[in-house]
This record gives structure tokens, sequence and C-alpha cells, in this order.
């Protein structure tokens, strides 16, 4: 029987241990009771982020954006139509740099919107500009196969 994979609660970043069996049935939290997955993209801090990208067995998804910033606005509901597709094998997340600038700085952000898919902690690929919400999917899925 495969090990069970570690899901980080989107609404309170408790570690949940889910069968790989069971993660299309998306589940809830044990603590707060509330669902793994929501088909929507989840607003990331300081505070929760390494939670996500490191403690999470599945792939962290982030969109680097700004409220100002026109093409971030173009794909935002791309980027959330995106989570629909890619739950629960991937996980979605916003990143708002003019809040989370040291989170920005410390990725090295230089342009906006910019998607960053992250395994284990690791940043694998990564891609500038507005993107459909197609190419948002083939993207990632492509990603994954090679990282």
């Amino acid at each position: 029987m495969p090990d069970p994979m570690i899901l980080v609660c989107p609404h309170c970043t408790t570690a949940n241990r889910v069968p790989q069996a069971k993660l299309a049935e998306r589940g809830t939290c044990g603590r707060c009771g509330r669902p793994l997955f929501t088909a929507h993209p989840v607003t990331l801090t300081a505070a929760n982020f390494d939670a996500h990208a490191s403690r999470s067995d599945i792939p962290l998804l982030v969109d680097f954006w700004a409220s100002w910033c026109g093409p971030c606005r173009t794909m935002a509901p791309a980027f959330e139509a995106a989570a629909a597709q890619l739950e629960p094998y991937v996980r979605l997340g916003k990143l708002d740099t003019e809040n989370e600038q040291a989170l920005a700085g410390r990725f090295g952000i230089r342009s906006i919107p910019t998607i960053a898919l992250f395994a284990k902690g690791r940043e694998v690929a990564r891609q500038s500009g507005a993107m459909p919400v197609n190419a948002i999917v083939a993207w990632t899925r492509q990603a994954l196969t090679r990282g």
C-alpha cells in the first residue's frame, strides 16, 4: 500500500495525512473540518507560504501578482479556472507581491504576472506573462513531467 500523502489545509495550514488512493475524494481537514480543496487558489502570505510549498506532498503553483497590474487582473480568472482543473494533484496559490515584498524578493520576481511551480519546497519551473487557462494547465502538466 502506498504511503499516505501530506496535504496542507488551505484554511488552517494543518498538515493532513491522506491515502494516495483517496486523493481524488478531496477530503476534509482533520483539524478545522473544512475542505482540503476548494477549486480556488489559496491566498499565500509569509505566514503560510512555506507550509504549502515545503510541507505538502503535492506541487504548488504560485501566481505572483499585484493589484495595480493590468495583465495580472486579466489572468486572474484563468488562474482561478485552472484550480478546478489541476486540483487535487496541484495546489494553486496567489501571492500579492505588493503585500509580500520579502517573498517576491526571495524568489527574484522581476516581472508580473509570473507563475512558478514548486515541488517539495524547490522551484522547478517558472513562466512570466499572462496566459489563458488552457495554457496554464498545459504548462503546469508539462513542467511536472520534466521536474
